[in-house]
């Protein structure tokens, strides 16, 4: 059965799912994204992944800053939807836009529920070395993430996997997952209560936990460098200019040493506890390189640190 749908999002997380739901038997009636801000290093306004997907594909857009204006609470009303798909929108929605849909709104949450609620499931998941993940579709209420749930898919998060490599293979399981939700919803399917327990809140990664401390375990940093990658990247001073190093790829290994000196070629760096085997860099203003191609081009001392300014 086809339903008349909103879209609810904003990055590029976001544009999959949206894909999908173009490409299904559903009518995609508008797009709703966060208006256009400055971005990059030229400060250039610009539109929203979302925003620009649907825009190429024809669909009206609409960007509102928040739905305090009754005017915008009526626009979304008069669109007559049986559901509204929201992913990564960005907006805490009122309850007027989360009741007006026939089926109200759905989201697509990265996490199995209600472990990590909140802004960084993807890169808390890797931080805290969680071994599974997930998503799940919901319904959307007025707390945060705490709505029933649909339909899950389960995922093992690997070994040496990023925050990037696991929000690539997640995007690719939103659209099917979301689909066979709404392929559910007009045979009366009813979502189930999340669990009472086990309830963890993914905050929005702070940019001072990007630092390397170098004293704490070679596997708490190699999760650091791994949830933050690629973006917005554990990063060290390097010995001498203070310039930042961002490491994007790493694993712990064996290893002993002063924390922050290196004890093994091309660049494996003694932790508190063990040692971290750096598999690529970038350096500021530069792009990712290899940490041999990294090494031929900056020398450490035996005694040089880093993390030391």
């Amino acid at each position: 059965m086809s339903l008349r749908l909103a879209f609810m999002g904003t990055p590029e997380f976001s544009v999959p799912v949206l894909k999908a739901l173009m490409a299904s038997e559903h009518e995609v009636v508008a797009v709703y994204s966060q208006p256009p801000r400055k971005a990059g290093r030229g400060h250039k306004v610009a539109k929203s992944p979302v925003h620009q997907c649907a825009e190429a594909a024809g669909i009206k857009v609409l960007t509102p800053l928040n739905f305090k204006d009754p005017a915008d609470v009526e626009t979304f009303r008069a669109l007559n939807l049986d559901a509204a798909v929201v992913v990564a929108y960005g907006l805490l929605l009122p309850e007027a836009i989360l009741t007006a849909p026939r089926y109200g709104c759905l989201n697509i949450h990265a996490s199995l529920l209600p472990r990590w609620r909140g802004a960084a499931p993807i890169q808390r998941a890797i931080m805290a070395g969680d071994t599974t993940t997930g998503l799940m579709t919901m319904q959307m209420e007025k707390g945060l993430d705490t709505g029933p749930i649909y339909d899950t898919e389960e995922v093992m998060i690997g070994a040496d996997e990023t925050a990037g490599e696991l929000h690539d293979r997640l995007c690719a399981l939103g659209g099917p997952l979301i689909l066979k939700t709404l392929s559910r919803l007009p045979e009366g399917a009813t979502p189930k209560a999340q669990s009472g327990e086990g309830t963890v809140y993914a905050a929005k990664i702070d940019k001072a936990e990007a630092q390397i401390n170098w004293r704490h375990t070679a596997e708490d940093i190699a999760r650091q460098v791994r949830g933050l990658s690629p973006f917005p990247g554990a990063w060290t001073c390097l010995p001498g200019s203070g310039d930042r190093l961002k490491i994007l790829k790493a694993r712990a290994i064996e290893g002993t040493g002063a924390p922050g000196t290196m004890v093994g070629a091309p660049l494996t760096i003694a932790c508190g506890q063990g040692a971290l085997e750096v598999l690529e860099v970038q350096r500021a203003g530069k792009s990712p390189c290899s940490a041999a191609d990294f090494a031929r081009g900056f020398q450490m001392a035996a005694e040089d640190r880093l993390g030391a300014t």
